[in-house]
C-alpha cells in the first residue's frame, strides 16, 4: 500500500497479497508435526481453500484416522465435511451428505484421498465410510411415509459402529432410523466393515474413475515409509483387511 505521498506502507493486518491456489505443497505431512510449527497459521492463510477454491483458507483439514494433512480449507468447507458425531461411534447422517456423496461427490472424493493412507487403501476414514454406507449403500432400505404431494423419507438417519478400522474382522456398522412411526429406533441394516469397504471401492470406481485409478495398494509413491494410525491395534489382528 502507499500513503498520500506515494511512499510504501505496511498494513497493520499484515500482507495483503491475494491467496494463491493450493498445489499439494503439504502432501504427505503429518498434522501433529505441521500444526506445531511456528508460522503455520500465517502460511495456511496464504492459500485459497482447496475445496471451494473461492475463499481464503483458515484451517488445515486432516485425516483423523491416519494423521496426514489433506489441504488448507476455509471454515465453511471444513464444517461441511466433518461427520456429525452424536457420540464417539455414532453419527447423524444429515441432508448435507447429499452434496458430499452425490452432487459434488467427485470433488470431495479427490479431497479425502489427499490423505496418502486413505488413497493407498482405497477407503475413507471410518466415520465417513459409515456415513457413506448409511446414506448411499443403504438408501433403498430407508422407509418413506405419505406426505402432501407424494412420499418423503421418514425419520432421522443415523449410523453407529462397534470396534475400529484397525480390527476390521470385528468392526460392524449399524444403520438405523430414529423417530420412525413404526418404531422409535428402527434398525435397517448391519454391515460388516469389510463389506462396507468393498462396496465403497466398487462405488468409487463407478462414481469417480480418476480417483479410483489413482488409489490402491500399488500406488505407494507418495506414501511415507511409516503409517501412523491414530487408534493403535491391540488385538494382534493388524490391518488384515489391507
Amino acid at each position: 500500500a502507499r500513503d498520500a505521498d506515494g511512499r510504501h506502507t505496511t498494513s497493520p493486518e499484515g500482507p495483503t497479497a491475494s491467496p494463491r491456489p493450493y498445489n499439494a505443497e503439504l502432501e504427505g505431512q503429518l498434522y501433529s508435526t505441521l500444526s506445531r510449527k511456528p508460522g503455520t497459521s500465517r502460511r495456511v492463510a496464504g492459500w485459497v481453500c482447496a475445496v471451494c477454491r473461492t475463499t481464503p483458507a483458515a484451517v488445515l483439514d486432516h485425516c483423523h484416522e491416519h494423521g496426514y494433512v489433506r489441504a488448507p480449507v476455509c471454515q465453511s468447507c471444513n464444517t461441511q465435511e466433518r461427520p456429525d458425531h452424536l457420540y464417539s461411534n455414532d453419527i447423524r447422517v444429515a441432508n448435507r451428505y447429499t452434496r458430499l456423496f452425490h452432487t459434488d461427490a467427485d470433488h470431495w472424493l479427490r479431497h479425502w484421498h489427499r490423505c496418502p493412507g486413505c488413497r493407498a487403501r482405497t477407503t475413507l476414514p471410518l466415520p465417513h465410510l459409515a456415513a457413506w454406507t448409511a446414506h448411499t449403500a443403504c438408501r433403498s432400505l430407508r422407509p418413506t411415509h405419505r406426505a402432501p404431494g407424494g412420499r418423503e423419507l421418514c425419520g432421522v438417519l443415523r449410523v453407529s459402529w462397534t470396534g475400529s478400522q484397525n480390527a476390521p474382522r470385528s468392526c460392524l456398522l449399524t444403520v438405523a432410523v430414529d423417530f420412525c412411526p413404526s418404531g422409535e429406533h428402527r434398525v435397517l441394516a448391519r454391515v460388516p466393515y469389510r463389506e462396507a469397504a468393498e462396496r465403497f471401492r466398487l462405488w468409487l470406481a463407478e462414481t469417480a474413475p480418476a480417483v479410483a485409478a489413482a488409489a490402491g495398494p500399488d500406488r505407494l509413491d507418495g506414501l511415507p515409509a511409516q503409517v501412523r494410525p491414530v487408534i493403535v491395534d491391540t488385538s494382534g489382528e493388524g490391518l488384515a483387511l489391507f
